[in-house]
């Protein structure tokens, strides 16, 4: 996985093109239509961003669609946090390839928990990279409001909040409205390659798969004198389930993610174990530090999916397919029943799939292509949220009863004053799922 300061460091190598195209999300550009009326060369007129979320991960995402080669302008951003804003915005301003794109009045750039509105409200297209808790919420203003979206994942951090995406992203389709999910792997050229061969049978039968997101520990914050208990977790929300949704959903989504791409389907039940074995102490939040998640498909086949964010373990990422006549996964290529690699993956050196998923959703937007992305985005979502519920719970977890749970982590609302879902005691600790004891459903 490219890191975002990979990202935010590279330079683009395209030149900003004339685009004569006039329909944006179904909406004559008039302005250009009368230019081609008078037969004069048209530059198509702009498409207005707005970022929500303005942390590395929201720095990558407007870098890539600053870089597209559609006329794309950053017109407003969004943070809780105003140090977090002036970070990003001082960041884009430094990149040359980017810099003139960036037009951000100081009017334009929103402080606080309800900021996201009036963001949205300056836009043409919304960039979403939030923590997951607010992807609901946020999600639905901008489709109310007319506007296409891209989206990070994960979707949701509880089942209430993917049964609202899914709403949304119906009603998207309705009124003729983009949406691109951050899962990057099915944008890219070596992932797509594989998967279409896997589908058409080149490996057998799927028997069964092993994902893999094994690595150091996720980024920590540290707590400060003064702060509120909310303001702390917002800082920090890696390390609260509420905020980041868990580790199966926050890291190893994009693995599980290409196992359902690849068996077009989604797991019918899921059980596992975990626990925390670095995380001990005050300030430690009450995520898990290690899964190990079975998912269960109608077919019978199971995916293995192994999650560790532990300093000094061994470290591997991937989704691993064993077929009833070979192997496949993006690392090692596709092996026949005789171990003979077949193929490897040729596009290692390509456009990087964080640049191709904006290229493809701006030129949605401006030549009103089809593209949703959120159903699949938000049962990729929902099967790790079940894995989630399976290794916290120690049952076997069915996924009717995962996706309908009325369970709620995240609350729709927030202000300053809102007490958040989870607190600690007295010493500074968090409550823990305890398997075989705790309420998942």
């Amino acid at each position: 996985m490219i890191s975002n300061d990979k990202r935010l460091k590279s330079n683009s190598r395209r030149d900003f093109l004339k685009d004569s195209s006039v329909v944006v999300g179904g909406m004559i550009l008039g302005s250009a239509l009368q230019a081609q009326a008078l037969g004069r060369e048209v530059q198509a007129d702009p498409i207005r961003i707005a970022l929500i979320g303005c942390g590395s991960r929201g720095a990558g995402a407007a870098v890539d669609a600053l870089k597209t080669n559609q006329n794309v302008v950053l017109v407003a951003m969004a943070d809780v946090f105003k140090d977090k804003l002036d970070e990003t915005y001082n960041t884009l301003l430094k990149i040359d390839a980017i810099k003139d794109k960036v037009k951000v009045p100081a009017s334009n750039k929103f402080v606080g928990l309800n900021g996201y509105s009036k963001a949205i409200a300056a836009a043409d297209a919304v960039l979403l990279v939030t923590p997951p808790a607010f992807r609901p919420l946020h999600f639905e203003a901008c489709i109310q409001s007319g506007k296409h979206v891209f989206m990070e994942k994960p979707l949701a951090s509880d089942a209430p909040g993917i049964r609202k995406i899914l709403e949304t992203g119906k009603l998207a389709d309705a009124k003729g409205l983009k949406v691109v999910v951050g899962l990057q792997n099915r944008y890219d050229p070596g992932y797509k390659e594989m998967v279409k061969q896997v589908q058409e049978g080149v490996i057998g039968r799927i028997i069964s798969v092993t994902d893999y997101y094994l690595i150091g520990p996720v980024k920590k914050v540290q707590r400060q004198a003064g702060q509120t208990e909310l303001e702390y977790q917002l800082r920090n929300w890696r390390y609260f389930n509420w905020l980041w949704a868990g580790s199966p959903a926050g890291l190893q989504i994009h693995n599980t993610d290409v196992v359902n791409w690849a068996k077009n389907a989604y797991p019918v039940r899921a059980q596992g174990m975990g626990g925390r074995s670095s995380l001990t102490g005050p300030d430690t939040g009450d995520i898990f530090d290690h899964f190990f998640v079975e998912y269960e498909y109608a077919d019978g086949t199971k995916l293995n999916s192994q999650i560790r964010h532990i300093e000094g373990t061994w470290n591997k990422g991937g989704a691993y397919f064993y077929g009833s006549n070979g192997t496949a996964s993006l690392q090692g290529g596709i092996r026949n029943g005789e171990g003979e690699r077949i193929w490897r993956n040729p596009n290692k050196d390509s456009e990087s799939a964080y640049q191709i998923e904006h290229d493809v959703f701006f030129d949605a937007i401006r030549n009103n292509k089809p593209l949703n992305d959120t159903e699949w985005g938000a049962m990729s979502t929902m099967t790790t949220i079940m894995g989630r519920m399976a290794v916290h719970s120690g049952k076997m977890v069915e996924w009717d009863e995962a996706l309908n749970s009325e369970l709620v982590l995240a609350p729709m609302q927030l202000d300053w004053d809102s007490e958040p879902p989870v607190k600690p005691d007295k010493d500074g600790n968090y409550p823990i799922s305890f398997p075989g004891q705790s309420k998942v459903l």
